[in-house]
């Protein structure tokens, strides 16, 4: 069986289109294909319905695989799921890190690449998720070390990296998003660079929510917030609805477009309803818990 027996179903996880994912992982299951394939086909489909957050699904289908894979991706929907409290996700983390240090299973690299996710999302373990994926072998974890050496701010060691990436498949829509995200780390100046990449990854694989964020982040920073709102709003219509990441670059773009508390403050509200937990939420809470605070102090009695 050919390699690139999975290559639509690859090509549709990374480009945001997860129903599409979750229908071409079902279609493809009917075909004979190698066991290797077989186990990264149903890691791709768990991790499509992981992006749907579709947690219970996940768990309850994941019990009848044994597969280090897609337990490290159960592991990750129960981490993710809003009814687990946070001391369960204090020993997902630890069950995550058994994995990655357990010689039966680190050799997997979705277990590796779910891991590093999963340090990433909880924040303060950036140095446990580097160590996971930095030996890069393969190119989702080339993706990943360049997401976190943005983090880190160390854009010389991302650009390192995406020339690894293109040293092995310069066509690779993993390299071309990669390269999206360094050239909107540099600035201004890469922007339409970034927008006309995207453009051309919407072309021939059709738009997603997440490629219509990511063109409106690119139209933000060259300045461009009359089409970065546009996007967004195509993004609303082509998600179904309204995201963290779409709420989040609506609020800033309108804050850039000069819109009052009138447009904004909905989109604050919907975003703290629908995402109680995200850490954008849980940030602005403690900045308005800080203000409040203040405030008391200059309170005039009545």
């Amino acid at each position: 069986m050919d390699p690139d027996e999975l290559y639509t179903l690859r090509a549709q996880f990374w480009l945001g289109h997860y129903e599409l994912s979750v229908n071409e992982a079902k279609s493809t299951a009917r075909r004979p294909m190698s066991p290797q394939l077989k186990t990264e086909r149903e890691e791709f489909y768990f991790r499509a319905l992981l992006e749907q957050k579709q947690y219970d699904k996940i768990i309850n289908e994941a019990d009848i695989s044994s597969g280090p894979g897609v337990k490290a991706i159960s592991l990750r929907a129960k981490y993710d799921s809003p009814s687990t409290p946070d001391s369960t996700k204090l020993s997902i983390l630890s069950e995550l890190q058994q994995l990655v240090s357990d010689p039966t299973t680190a050799s997997s690299t979705t277990v590796q690449l779910i891991a590093a996710q999963t340090f990433l999302s909880h924040g303060e373990m950036t140095k446990e998720a580097l160590s996971c994926v930095h030996q890069g072998t393969s190119m989702e974890h080339l993706a990943i070390t360049i997401q976190i050496y943005l983090r880190m701010d160390r854009i010389d060691l991302a650009k390192q990296t995406l020339s690894t990436m293109k040293r092995a498949d310069e066509e690779s829509i993993l390299t071309q998003l990669c390269s999206v995200y360094i050239s909107l780390a540099t600035g201004k100046s890469q922007a339409q660079e970034a927008v006309h990449t995207l453009g051309s990854l919407k072309e021939q694989y059709g738009a997603s929510p997440m490629l219509l964020n990511l063109n409106a982040v690119a139209f933000m920073v060259g300045g461009r917030y009359e089409n970065a709102e546009k996007c967004l709003m195509d993004a609303v219509t082509e998600g179904g609805g309204e995201s963290s990441d779409t709420l989040i670059n609506l609020i800033v773009c309108y804050q850039h477009l000069d819109k009052g508390l009138d447009e904004i403050g909905p989109l604050l509200e919907r975003m703290k309803i629908g995402y109680p937990f995200h850490p954008f939420v849980q940030g602005l809470a403690r900045v308005e818990g800080a203000f409040e605070r203040e405030a008391v102090k200059y309170r005039v009695a009545a």
